[in-house]
């Protein structure tokens, strides 16, 4: 029964990743998107309204770019958990996890990536009504080489090699926070989702640099979260990345 209820749950998680990921391609049909993001004439249409307009225009309220935001965390995010997961579960035997604990911690991390899908949703509305991005989400160059530059930069700072640490190692966090039963694992999950944030929020915000609906750029941004998780080369590709994104703002500014 035990190994019943294990295979359960990790198959209803990656079941979770796929329909998030089949939710967003649904959504770039409907707004007329390719997989890079580029609009149709429809699309071309939708991204030249003036969100002022006395119309109904989703993408121009809150709720619909919440709930656009909070599917592309569960598609993005989730994957980067699995690491977490897998070393909550090794700890299940010798420190008394259990898996009410497991889903604490996978629900813990999830409120906190609503909550960011919350925050950059209001800061798309507000560059979208301050003209700066446009309905697709989509920025002009000067603000993609922003970007490019700030979150390449922010890759080589302390704070981005703290929070990884703690993501790219959850074990030592368990350890030091450890906390059984269902209300231990939503705190612990809360507090490796907050390091996650901090950790990866650039990655997001480069949504604005391609087009928030650009699903070849998410799910290279997923790529590269997944692979800065892995125990043997997750320290290893950081600075190098941060570098590739510095130069391709540089890049954008010479163009």
């Amino acid at each position: 029964m035990p190994h019943l209820v294990r295979s359960s749950l990790w198959l209803s998680f990656f079941a979770a990743i796929l329909l998030s990921w089949v939710m967003l391609y649904m959504m770039a049909m409907d707004m007329d998107l390719d997989l890079l993001g580029r609009p149709g004439p429809m699309g071309q249409a939708m991204a030249d309204m003036d969100p002022r307009m006395p119309m109904d225009m989703p993408m121009a309220r809150f709720g619909p770019l919440f709930a656009m935001w909070a599917v592309m965390m569960a598609a993005m995010m989730l994957p980067t958990l699995v690491p977490t997961l897998t070393t909550y579960e090794r700890l299940m035997v010798s420190a008394d996890g259990t898996r009410a604990g497991w889903l604490g911690v996978l629900l813990g991390y999830f409120i906190v990536w609503v909550g960011f899908a919350a925050a950059i949703a209001a800061v798309q509305l507000g560059l979208l009504f301050g003209g700066i991005i446009n309905m697709l989400g989509v920025g002009p160059v000067w603000l993609s080489a922003v970007l490019l530059i700030v979150v390449g930069a922010f890759q080589f700072t302390r704070v981005k090699e703290v929070c990884h640490g703690v993501c790219h190692a959850p074990m030592t966090y368990f350890l030091g926070h450890w906390k059984t039963g269902f209300g231990g694992g939503l705190r612990m999950g809360l507090g490796l989702g907050a390091f996650c944030v901090v950790c990866c929020w650039g990655y997001m915000a480069l949504g604005f640099a391609g087009g928030v609906m650009n699903l070849a750029w998410m799910g290279l941004a997923t790529l590269l979260m997944v692979l800065e998780k892995l125990p043997d080369i997750g320290h290893r590709v950081i600075k190098p990345t941060g570098a590739l994104l510095i130069a391709a703002g540089l890049g954008l500014v010479l163009l």
